[in-house]
């Protein structure tokens, strides 16, 4: 008998599996971080504390608590792919895209161990997704936003659905203004950047407030700065990416002289140089000077002379909403400063906040920034709210953007899942059962949040399914009761949320799911010789042969 030869194919200590078996571990991978982040969701959902380092983070936002875990699954690191991508994209909702991906998995497993074939499921999961994205558009309800009175009511509520699951949902009203009030003063572009948060530790968090304009944290000074002016009304600014410090000509020149006499000539002329640039400030009008680079104690010591207020070492972010605010420019050289380079504000003025000093700006000619002022007494409390409020940003700026909305509280989840139940039926073949578990895998939104607040999920799910199975306007909105523990029209308790963050949801997370279900093979090589030696023996421990037979 003649042995079949052993042919290598891949590199020594290459891990190879594959087959139906690959696809349900990659399944139960998912699930696992799935389980991780379930209990996250909803107004009463439960926070995680994620220690990494000497960092510890308290947090209920999906993307955060995905990125903070060490995924090494490559099939588990697409959940965190999704995740990463509601979040850049919507801002909310990041936690429902994980949760429902791993429901369509979740269904899918029980296709797969029956006998179905994954392109079979796949099939029927992107026609359900296709249905239900039309099913919202169609029942999505228009708001008119020439109205600006029922506008803006919109996005408050937008804003408050929002803050509902998150660690400040006690102060949803008062943030929920704020926040409306801050995209409201952005132009068009709605560049979210330009809504500066800044951290100061001590107070209640009702101590937070918006500033019209920009705030940054004092910056490191030298001496003289004291016996500058803390406060000017219609000041003139002006913007530098300049470095005002003696040092900087000695340092970026090199000299050589043959008469050691002549170094004094040198020095004179390196104080010539910072004094005309200094002068040249002052000339400007300016009463204002900020700069990225380091203003020295030369200098700092001249404004407060002339009666000047200067920093130096300003982040660049802040530096470019004054800019944008102000309407000046940042400037390299203070040769010919032109008077439409120099920014100007209402007032300016340094206070005192908490243990730290701020430097504000209000009532900036553009007025296209803010700046939202958080107190709390912890910095990870502080951190937690500037992630809740960063979603309830990104919420109202696309509820701006796209003034369509549905009912938040699983109430559109279940409406969904009744019209494709219903759809399933006028068709034949497998699509039928697949889109029938995609149906059933949408109420695991309003399932969850039942499950997280403590109440009989069963019993509420029952109540859900009678109340949209008579359809039409009357029942297509209910939800679940948080507050009651039972059942109510989330659309007239004004729980609202954009339909554009449902529909980018589901469809995320059902190309998520397609993308795991569509991997039969995992191929992991070793990375350096060291694994492939570490390989050989571990094969040679169980006793199998080298290489690979096929």
């Amino acid at each position: 008998m003649m042995l079949q030869p052993q042919i290598l194919l891949l590199r020594e200590g290459t891990d190879t599996s594959q087959g139906r078996g690959q696809i349900l571990s990659n399944i139960g991978a998912c699930t696992a971080i799935v389980e991780c982040v379930k209990s996250t969701l909803g107004p009463r959902g439960m926070d995680k504390l994620i220690h990494v380092g000497d960092k510890a983070t308290i947090t209920n936002d999906g993307a955060t608590i995905i990125n903070l875990l060490d995924i090494v699954h490559p099939a588990a690191k697409s959940l965190a792919d999704i995740a990463t991508a509601q979040d850049n994209e919507i801002g909310d909702g990041t936690t429902s895209v994980v949760v429902l991906a791993g429901e369509f998995l979740k269904e899918a497993r029980e296709l797969l161990e029956d006998g179905m074939h994954p392109r079979v499921v796949i099939r029927g999961f992107r026609e359900a997704c296709q249905k239900a994205v039309g099913k919202i558009r169609d029942i999505e309800h228009k708001v008119n936003a020439a109205d600006t009175k029922e506008f803006r009511e919109l996005l408050i509520n937008c804003a408050k659905t929002a803050l509902n699951s998150k660690l400040v949902s006690s102060y949803k009203e008062f943030f929920a203004e704020m926040v409306v009030d801050a995209i409201l003063k952005l132009d068009a572009d709605l560049d979210k950047s330009m809504i500066g948060i800044k951290h100061v530790k001590g107070g209640s968090v009702t101590n937070s407030f918006l500033v019209d304009g920009v705030a940054f944290k004092k910056t490191f000074s030298y001496a003289g700065f004291e016996q500058q002016p803390k406060k000017f009304e219609n000041p003139k600014i002006i913007m530098l990416n300049l470095e005002l410090e003696l040092k900087s000509e000695k340092e970026n020149a090199e000299i050589r002289i043959e008469n050691p006499e002549q170094y004094q000539s040198i020095v004179d002329a390196e104080w010539e140089i910072i004094y005309q640039k200094l002068d040249k400030i002052v000339q400007s009008g300016a009463q204002v000077v900020l700069s990225k680079l380091p203003i020295g104690d030369l200098a700092t010591q001249y404004f407060a002379d002339r009666q000047l207020f200067c920093a130096g070492r300003v982040p660049i972010e802040d530096l470019q909403r004054i800019a944008k605010a102000s309407g000046g420019q940042i400037l390299t050289t203070v040769s010919n400063v032109p008077a439409e380079a120099l920014g100007s504000c209402a007032i300016f003025e340094e206070v005192q906040l908490g243990g730290e000093r701020y430097n504000i700006f209000r009532g900036c000619p553009s007025s296209h920034s803010a700046t939202i002022v958080l107190r709390g007494g912890s910095e990870q409390y502080i951190e937690e709210a500037e992630r809740s409020l960063n979603d309830s940003i990104m919420i109202v700026k696309r509820a701006l953007k796209n003034s369509n909305v549905v009912a938040g509280g699983g109430a559109i989840e279940m409406e969904l899942s009744r019209f494709l139940r219903d759809y399933s039926r006028s068709i034949s073949g497998k699509q039928q059962l697949v889109i029938n578990l995609f149906a059933k895998a949408l109420e695991v939104i309003p399932r969850t949040l039942a499950e997280n607040a403590g109440f009989d999920a069963i019993e509420i799910l029952n109540k859900l399914r009678q109340k949209h199975s008579v359809g039409g306007v009357e029942g297509r909105w209910f939800g679940v009761d948080i507050k009651n523990g039972g059942i109510c029209n989330t659309f007239d308790n004004f729980i609202w949320e954009p339909s554009l963050v449902k529909i980018n949801a589901i469809s995320a997370a059902t190309e998520a799911a397609c993308l795991v279900l569509s991997v039969d093979e995992t191929v992991k090589a070793p990375k350096n010789e060291q694994e492939v030696t570490a390989a050989e023996k571990a094969l040679a421990a169980r006793g199998r042969g080298r290489g690979r037979r096929f």
